[in-house]
């Protein structure tokens, strides 16, 4: 959520800051109802002192025998006052919170102008696109021909855009899951979670699924959602937490499955396992103070890009446009893996810098070592990957002729020295 003070000192600044977002000037409104709702708090507050000081005149008339009529009336009506001031209060509050609450972060200055995915800025490439000698296929042809990718199983139980998976496939899905959470907990600084699952409304209005992108969720009964990504209880063990300063920076990791309605998404990736309704990611999580967000965010895009590298999985990373950059991003780099069978680069990961946005709505902040008062840390989220098209990236790249697998070296170790994964 964006600072309603902030807006005030420099709406110029905000409404050019939205505009890039698409949205139209709104900084005069919001103004507007926050002058309201201060107006209001200053006569209720203005309300409750007079009465204190009648309180005192009173007691000092009773105590002299005075009359002392005047004052109780006016005690009356102040009450009645008040509660009408504190109604316009809550009644500009909650107006102005529901405003707040819809409004997308600012980008940062370096984000790229650009209205979709096509005009997202490449940043740089790594490994090459190697000739396979013959006419690679796409991951479900190859799975449903190793038979360990079954979608007509999945659909019979499940219904569409879910899967199957058995054999050496599913050992490799597994195996991906422990090898990123090994290079990420060793090596990366992290701290392995394993976290609920099921949520309720105000972890995920702390995120910014809500209140806008209800429909893209599973709503469960009792008030639970099912986690589109564990971003959301990773961030939310900060929610309405006051942290000291040396208790930062916190990085968490988690591999759970994740779970979206895709909504939106008819006809697009019906085949296969790119999009699909349940999915395994490996989640990155990391909670600092403002002024090293942006240093933070370059170092848990790196961390998402090792992986890759040790796979030796060929990707580029993109920075992504204005009209591309998601609800509560300040700015995000998407890293592209390469897929044979497609021919194209496909994300497999989105590392976004969030800013002070997540942290307003969660009032997750810290006390500095110096000075008064606390300040609200900035959060960042970023895939460390997608598990499930991490193995389509192998499938596809990694695919032989005769339709076998070959197993990264790095994952040989996961998969009891596995070399190559055959028909069952």
């Amino acid at each position: 959520m964006l600072d309603i003070k902030a807006i005030r000192e420099d709406a110029h600044a905000f409404d050019a800051g939205i505009s890039r977002r698409g949205l139209e000037p709104m900084a005069a409104d919001l103004i507007e109802i926050d002058k309201r709702r201060r107006e209001a708090q200053t006569t209720a507050q203005e309300l409750q002192t007079r009465r204190n000081e009648l309180s005192k005149i009173i007691g000092q008339k009773k105590s002299q025998g005075e009359d002392t009529d005047a004052e109780m009336k006016e005690v009356a009506e102040s009450k009645d006052a008040q509660a009408e001031a504190e109604a316009a209060v809550k009644k500009a509050g909650d107006k102005l919170d529901e405003i707040l609450s819809e409004i997308p972060n600012i980008p940062a200055d370096d984000v790229p102008e650009g209205a979709d995915e096509d005009d997202n800025l490449e940043l740089r490439k790594w490994g090459e696109l190697k000739d396979l000698g013959f006419d690679a296929k796409e991951h479900f042809d190859l799975g449903e021909a190793l038979g360990q990718m079954d979608f007509k199983t999945a659909a019979k139980m499940s219904g569409a855009r879910f899967v199957v998976l058995s054999g050496a496939l599913a050992r490799m899905e597994r195996a991906l899951s422990a090898f990123m959470l090994d290079l990420h907990t060793n090596e990366n600084g992290y701290t392995e979670v394993n976290p609920p699952a099921l949520v309720r409304d105000n972890a995920l209005y702390g995120t910014g699924q809500l209140p806008k992108f209800e429909e893209d969720l599973f709503k469960m009964e009792e008030g639970f959602y099912l986690i589109p990504t564990a971003e959301v209880p990773l961030t939310n063990i900060v929610a309405n937490e006051v942290m000291d300063e040396d208790y930062l920076p916190r990085r968490y990791t988690a591999m759970t499955w994740c779970f979206r309605s895709e909504a939106g998404s008819a006809g697009k990736d019906t085949r296969g396992m790119i999009r699909q309704h349940q999915f395994t990611k490996v989640e990155m999580v990391a909670v600092t103070k403002p002024e090293d967000s942006e240093e933070e965010h370059e170092h848990m895009t790196a961390c998402a890009e090792e992986v890759l590298k040790r796979l030796e999985l060929p990707y580029r990373v993109v920075s992504l446009c204005t009209g591309d950059l998601g609800f509560s991003a300040h700015k995000t780099y998407d890293i592209e893996v390469w897929l044979a069978g497609q021919r194209r680069y496909r994300e497999i990961s989105s590392v976004s810098n969030c800013g002070d946005f997540q942290a307003r709505r969660m009032k997750a902040r810290y006390r500095p070592n110096e000075g008064k008062g606390t300040i609200h840390v900035h959060t960042l989220n970023g895939s460390g990957l997608a598990v499930g098209r991490t193995l389509i990236a192998i499938m596809e790249d990694y695919q032989q002729e005769d339709g076998s697998i070959i197993v990264p070296e790095a994952l040989r170790p996961y998969m009891s020295g596995l070399k190559v994964i055959t028909a069952s």
